[in-house]
């Protein structure tokens, strides 16, 4: 038994993490996540070229999770421009514009998961999309505070980072020994004890991963989502001997977050407050460049 199979045995859901529809083909994945830096990596692509038919940012992101609700069953995640991460309403407006555009192409809301950078701006934002019944993803959790103000907004799912929290502490000087001492699993472990402790329904799916053994360490989460690289590494490992290591052991209650302790405490978590920053920033970056990319190819045609 490989380790993948043991871990869809363990009823964690394997979702992959890219927007090359080719691999999403032989992989088969239940669900898949995309987000801008994802879809510049494959834009200059011949094969994908007769989806990037207009220059207009939302369309395209919609034209590829279109293409890719062929091929899978579950959600489709795609993300709102970055740029708006800390501007709430805007957040709300594209998240609608995403919703009718996918809708005008015949895929229903409920297969889609508005991905949000998790800021306090992007929370309250996903708290009123999910009253319209719009699912949201909120991405670039580094704390148990972001995912805890998640969850107390009763989003759908949250994608906590594992392997940017790690590569933090290591930058650090953190000496990291084993998988248990490993940073950015641990903190995904607090947040899981946090939610079942009480009763929290928003779904846990694990992100960023470095290596398979972080992978295997959080065996037993709702969902993971994974790169086509770490996916073939795991198809080839033959180590079946892990379990399942979530048990909670403690009380974990907590108040409820608001917007003043929720940025005192991003404020005061160094190392949560700079990823989420770096993020957003990467994804930014990477948004610009595939919109001028855009507009060269719309130019072409």
């Amino acid at each position: 038994m490989n380790s993948l199979v043991k871990l869809i045995k363990l009823k964690t859901e394997i979702v992959a993490d890219t927007g090359d529809i080719d691999l999403i083909q032989k992989l088969k994945p239940l669900d898949v996540t995309t987000n801008p830096s994802l879809i510049l990596n494959v834009c200059k692509d011949e094969r994908f070229k007769t989806l990037l038919n207009t220059n207009d940012l939302e369309k395209i992101l919609v034209n590829f999770g279109t293409e890719i609700s062929k091929h899978i069953d579950g959600y489709i995640s795609t993300e709102v421009n970055p740029i708006y991460s800390y501007d709430k309403e805007k957040t709300i407006e594209i998240a609608r514009k995403i919703i009718k555009l996918y809708q005008e192409n015949g895929i229903d809301k409920s297969r889609i998961l508005i991905k949000i950078a998790a800021t306090w701006e992007g929370i309250e934002a996903a708290k009123e999309l999910e009253l319209e019944e719009i699912k949201c993803n909120m991405t670039l959790i580094f704390s148990k505070t972001q995912a805890l103000a998640c969850a107390q907004a009763k989003v759908t799912l949250i994608s906590p980072f594992v392997g940017r929290i790690t590569d933090w502490y290591k930058s650090k000087g953190y000496e990291i020994k084993s998988i248990k001492d490993d940073y950015g699993v641990n903190n995904v472990k607090l947040i899981h004890n946090y939610f079942k402790d009480n009763n929290y329904k928003t779904i846990i799916m694990g992100a960023s991963f470095r290596n398979i053994e972080q992978i295997k360490a959080l065996a037993g989460l709702d969902k993971l989502t994974i790169s086509p690289k770490l996916i073939e590494e795991l198809n080839n490992d033959l180590d079946s001997n892990f379990k399942s290591n979530l048990e909670i052991d403690g009380d974990f209650s907590v108040d409820i977050i608001n917007k003043e302790n929720f940025n005192l405490e991003m404020s005061s978590n160094e190392m949560a407050s700079t990823k989420l920053k770096e993020g957003i920033d990467k994804f930014i970056t990477d948004t610009k460049i595939l919109e001028e990319i855009l507009a060269k190819i719309k130019i072409d045609f």
